[in-house]
């Protein structure tokens, strides 16, 4: 059986490192390390040229057609430092994965999963130094895809640039899991069956902001997606995968082309049947939910998405009634999902589905 060699990635380091900045000055997105990886496609080449640079502007001419027609998808996973010192990845292949389901989706040319995966790992090991060592702080990893033609036109385009950055992130919780008030809207929509509601693209994000800044006004802090056609059953809450305890069965809306296949999600639905928790993945409506809320039966609730890992709901609000759940807290189950995802990230915990992958440091030789 013949073999192919791996496509060599190039190194080019940075002349000018940045100073680090302390862990306990994190927080989202702010600060970048001192590299990015790039890889460009040209229709009749494909993929190619795969190389680690230093960090830098992206060069764009204003007709470049993503900035007109919106063909951009990106996926996002971390970098965690154990108390052994390791880096790991987490779910790196199937982050990989889901980045080409959304390309399909935007008519994106897909890329090998194997070289993604390892665009990850040099990204990672060349700024080493930059993944955080305090629990709970990560290094965020954002590869993106753009479409790059210079030209007017409503079509795919015919070249493309892959890129990855990378930010070191503070903790989600600074004071411990808190649970968030959350409203759902039956006045805006995210996505129907047929759209793009399934892939991570920049346009589902721009089209939240309206509703999020109608939810903050109101006191809450996200909101929960209705489906876009009967708008009474539930697809999402505010840019995370939704989950509802209600009396021993745990509930979260089925991937039906309306909803992102969250890692997290599939992570968290894989141990509670490890820990043989009754899970459904079905339709449920806001009106059964808040009947649970009214007779007690709604025993907790949770957002869950890379950045929180698990984000609890102490209050549903529709149509001016409010619901609180857990009193307020933090529910036993939600803490427990937390603890165990938080506990594999950082190699504290058994990882037998083998979900992390260690990075080594990428030195200069």
């Amino acid at each position: 059986m013949s073999s192919t060699s791996p496509t060599p990635i190039s190194i080019t380091r940075t002349r000018t490192p940045q100073p680090r900045p302390a862990d306990a000055s994190l927080s989202f997105g702010k600060v970048f390390t001192d590299h990015m990886f790039v890889m460009n496609y040209v229709e009749g080449k494909g993929w190619h040229d795969p190389r680690v640079v230093p960090y830098a502007p992206l060069s764009m001419d204003p007709a470049t057609s993503v900035l007109h027609y919106g063909q951009a998808i990106f996926d996002g996973l971390k970098a965690f430092r154990g108390k052994d010192g390791q880096i790991r990845l987490f779910r790196a292949q199937r982050h990989a994965e889901r980045l080409n389901k959304s390309a399909r989706a935007l008519c994106i040319p897909e890329l090998d999963v194997e070289l993604v995966r390892r665009s990850f790992e040099a990204i990672v090991g060349v700024d080493h130094e930059w993944v955080p060592s305090t629990h709970g702080t990560s290094l965020y990893i954002r590869p993106t895809v753009i479409a790059t033609d210079v030209m007017l036109g409503v079509h795919p385009a015919h070249s493309y640039t892959y890129f990855v950055i990378c930010s070191p992130v503070g903790a989600y919780y600074k004071e411990g899991v808190k649970p968030v008030r959350i409203l759902a809207t039956d006045n805006h929509v995210r996505a129907v069956q047929g759209g793009l509601g399934e892939a991570k693209t920049a346009a589902n994000y721009a089209a939240s902001l309206s509703a999020q800044q109608e939810a903050e006004r109101a006191g809450y802090t996200q909101v929960l997606w209705l489906d876009g056609v009967e708008r009474k059953y539930i697809d999402e809450v505010g840019t995370m995968n939704i989950m509802m305890q209600i009396g021993d069965e745990v509930i979260t809306p089925p991937l039906a082309g309306t909803i992102l296949d969250g890692v997290t999600r599939n992570s968290i639905l894989t141990l509670l049947r490890d820990w043989g928790v009754s899970v459904s993945e079905r339709r449920i409506s806001i009106d059964e939910v808040m009947q649970a809320g009214r007779d007690g039966t709604l025993r907790e609730m949770w957002g869950t998405g890379t950045a929180a890992v698990v984000s609890p709901v102490g209050e549903l609000g529709y149509k001016g009634e409010k619901i609180s759940i857990g009193n307020g807290h933090t529910g036993l189950l939600t803490q427990k999902l937390y603890d165990a995802i938080v506990g594999i990230q950082y190699g504290a915990a058994d990882d037998k589905h083998g979900w992390t992958s260690t990075v080594p440091a990428l030195t200069e030789a």
